[in-house]
């Protein structure tokens, strides 16, 4: 389920590890090539060079330190060990990698991290990636695409996954796709917030789906903005726009990153970025667009304007097709925007969730290597690496365990929620009035700053608006029936947005990317665990694991 980065590198690893005795189906609701992953701009992290510096030991300390601690450390050593594997299988793959002098795989650097280890292809790496993942898939004969497909609920039986259920965008048919194992790679919480990097079709149906089959979600309450979103679009300015050398600075002019973070400055981790440009707009030194809204100044006029032209090609030619601006000439407009889900389906060291037969890789996934901030460069790593395992651990179940049948009582209740629930009656509110409000709540309420009133406001409006919803969808047809797909989407939204809300009040403490201004500091002795959160009949449930510690004991983060 998913076409992305882990959802391709999955089934390439079940197709290698099946040998022409397992049939594999990626059910995506695009097509591969339009999958969010090709949005991807700055880099891959792995360590290549030891030898020149840079050790594994180095990148897993960076991810727990960037992690605020949060993440699982025997998640992160074996994530830091596979990665440089993946890198080089890419590179056999047909991966244009960009080169040094000497020929080898070059490399930059990227927030938070130590050494240059994000490895490029100038700034268009998701692009790249996806096109040589999906190259390499049509070389295997048993593994069939079915685009456009949306998968809209996940089917067990015994205590087992037993497939899925799917509509297809095409000609509105419902269909069973019965399987011995699945690999849930459908992507993050997407555009929950309005201000965001993630194209429209990146919504939070894989997350829905899993916690509505009784699948926990984990750290939901750890929301990565990225630092520099263009303004207006929210179109994403790869980090590695500073790791060629640009500035962030205020109204004044002044590169105030060296008050929040004198060593990194400009390269600190997100979360802290992030934090120091909303301090700035807040205590009045940041710039208002004639429509009121709020930011401040990525400056690369700093930069060789050939650097700009051969490494930073797509986003020269963002700035100057969505902005009117050229970066080699004039500073971007830029402010944090949405990016990045720490949290997800609740997933083990191999990707397993709870439900026997169903893995998460990706986004979509909480393995709980990325805690409670992400750096930049590790996602595109992860996706490759968890890919990778539980492609094969999916492909070793199916070979080894016999089909569950599913219930038929659940395909058929499927099929009256959305034939005779949603296409049945007219809508009583346009359902894309409700998506503005939900993303407008998320914005106002649960953002890089965050308050108990607040928030407990927030949460109150968000269930009071799901009352009041009651969505149908206008649009009859079964032919290419987008408002039928978004309507699907707004009710996940509704889903995934209640966790995150009700996660972030119970989280009282401030760690990574979830700052509480009535709570401003990182409290190890209460919360140095994961929340994970069950749906259940009258609402839901938190439970609690603990951080798995194995050599690095929590320290204060400084940059």
């Amino acid at each position: 389920m998913g076409s992305g980065l882990a959802g391709l590198r999955a089934a390439i690893e079940a197709a290698r590890t099946g040998r022409g005795r397992v049939s594999i189906a990626v059910v995506t609701k695009t097509q591969p090539m339009r999958s969010h992953s090709v949005s991807a701009e700055g880099g891959t992290a792995a360590v290549l060079y030891p030898e020149e510096g840079d050790s594994l030991e180095s990148h897993m300390w960076d991810t727990v330190k960037g992690s605020d601690f949060l993440a699982d450390q025997d998640v992160v050593e074996r994530f830091v060990n596979l990665a440089p594997h993946e890198i080089i299988q890419l590179e056999h793959w047909g991966m244009p990698w960009a080169r040094r002098q000497d020929g080898k795989i070059a490399q930059r650097y990227f927030g938070g991290q130590s050494y240059p280890r994000a490895c490029y292809a100038e700034d268009k790496v998701g692009f790249y990636e996806m096109s040589t993942l999906y190259d390499t898939c049509l070389r295997y004969d048993e593994i069939v695409f079915y685009d456009e497909w949306v998968v809209t609920k996940i089917l067990k039986n015994n205590g087992r996954f037993a497939g899925v259920v799917a509509i297809s965008l095409k000609n509105g048919e419902l269909a069973l796709f019965n399987a011995k194992a699945g690999i849930l790679a459908t992507g993050g919480a997407g555009r929950i917030y309005s201000f965001a990097t993630f194209g429209h079709s990146s919504t939070p149906d894989g997350y829905a789906i899993a916690y509505r089959a009784g699948i926990p979600l984990r750290d939901m309450e750890f929301v990565q903005f990225h630092p520099t979103g263009l303004v207006p679009s929210g179109i994403l300015i790869t980090e590695a726009a500073r790791g060629e050398g640009g500035i962030l600075r205020n109204k004044d002019g002044e590169r105030f990153m060296e008050r929040y973070a004198p060593k990194a400055k400009d390269l600190a981790p997100r979360d802290i970025v992030s934090r120091a440009m909303i301090t700035e707009i807040r205590e009045g030194r940041g710039f208002k667009t004639e429509d009121g809204e709020d930011y401040l100044l990525l400056d690369l006029t700093v930069i060789d304007p050939d650097v700009i032209k051969k490494k930073l090609t797509s986003i020269r030619e963002i700035c100057l097709r969505n902005a009117g601006i050229d970066p080699i000439n004039e500073p971007i407009p830029v402010r944090p925007v949405a990016h990045y889900y720490m949290g997800g389906v609740d997933a083990n060291i191999d990707g397993a969730t709870e439900l026997p037969g169903l893995w998460a890789a990706g986004e979509v996934a909480c393995t709980s290597m990325n805690g409670a901030n992400r750096l930049g460069s590790n996602s595109t790593s992860e996706c490759l690496v968890w890919g990778r395992i539980t492609g094969e651990q999916a492909a070793r179940f199916a070979l080894t365990h016999p089909a569950v049948e599913p219930l038929k009582s659940e395909i058929d209740e499927e099929e009256k929620r959305i034939y005779d629930k949603l296409l049945g009656p007219a809508p009583r509110v346009n359902p894309y009035n409700i998506k503005k409000e939900i993303q407008a709540l998320m914005e106002r309420h649960f953002h890089v700053y965050r308050e108990a009133s607040s928030m407990e406001e927030g949460l109150r409006k968000l269930r009071a608006l799901k009352q009041q919803a009651e969505m149908g969808v206008e649009d009859k047809s079964r032919y290419y029936n987008t408002n039928l797909i978004n309507v699907l989407e707004i009710d996940y939204m509704f889903d995934v947005c209640e966790v995150i809300g009700a996660a972030a009040i119970h989280r009282s403490e401030s760690r990574g990317a979830h700052a509480r201004v009535d709570y401003p500091l990182r409290d190890d002795k209460n919360w140095l665990n994961h929340i994970l959160v069950y749906k259940k009949i009258d609402g839901f449930e938190f439970s609690y694991k603990e951080v798995v510690i194995t050599k690095f004991k929590p320290t204060e983060r400084t940059y």
